[in-house]
């Protein structure tokens, strides 16, 4: 588990080339208008929206689109899109599980274009519940390293609001919890005066597979794959990369 954390939060912390932060900008939006079509435009009200607010303006969202997207998604603006949440379910190389959810206004899109990145880069699709059950969904808040700052530190901050678990990654601690508790765990970090740099639903999972060089660079091209269709919100793979690996394959 902590193996793909740090290689997501290594990803996460990456410049974002120009060519990408559209894709990235219209995914965020994307969540912030279905977070306030089903919970309503007020962030006071809706902690999911709040959440994806708060990470939308961490990867430098502008605000006016910020505002457009929670007055579409709370039907200020009319009609928003009829998005819907579908999971698909694969095996990528090295017997690697993997989750990919979407966000789509158009499913027979979203099924052929999942499956097309999936098949040209060396993976399988696999039937509903072939691999979800490896995965749990969990809430994950990031928390940036600051001198002086332990994890002892960040646990006594944030165990009476339910958090499971803290990692070190080095450049952040990641704060772990169950779902539901997300919001109240990042409300904490708040109040403890923590820099809280995320706050999402995640699918962690249960059992790690590790990789070396070749088979990493071939899953980590699968997931980059994924990751870059329109539809694609977030990719979950349950391998373990090493730094050196990491390293050496770029």
């Amino acid at each position: 588990m902590s193996g793909h954390s740090k290689w997501a939060t290594t990803k996460h912390k990456k410049a974002v080339v120009d060519a990408k932060r559209g894709k990235l900008f219209a995914k965020l939006i994307k969540t912030i208008e279905v977070s306030a079509r089903t919970g309503g435009g007020d962030p006071a009200g809706n902690p999911t929206l709040a959440d994806a607010i708060t990470g939308a303006k961490r990867q430098s969202v502008p605000a006016d689109n910020i505002e457009r997207a929670i007055k579409r998604g709370s039907g200020a603006l009319g009609d928003a899109a009829a998005y819907e949440e579908i999971l698909y379910e694969a095996y990528a190389p090295g017997g690697v599980a993997v989750l990919v959810e979407c966000l789509t206004d158009n499913r027979n899109r979203a099924a052929a274009e999942v499956r097309t990145a999936i098949t040209r880069n060396g993976g399988t699709p696999a039937d509903p519940g072939s691999v979800s059950y490896l995965f749990a969904r969990k809430g994950v808040v990031l928390v940036a390293t600051t001198p002086g700052l332990t994890e002892d530190d960040v646990l006594m901050a944030v165990l009476d609001a339910g958090a499971e678990d803290v990692n070190d990654l080095g450049d952040s601690f990641e704060v772990v919890c169950a779902a539901s508790d997300t919001s109240r765990v990042r409300e904490a970090c708040t109040a403890a005066g923590l820099d809280v740099e995320s706050a999402a639903i995640a699918r962690l999972p249960s059992l790690s597979v590790p990789l070396e060089d070749e088979v990493a660079v071939r899953v980590l091209r699968l997931v980059d794959a994924l990751e870059d269709l329109d539809d694609v919100q977030n990719v979950w793979a349950n391998f373990d990369v090493s730094d050196e690996v990491l390293e050496r394959v770029g």
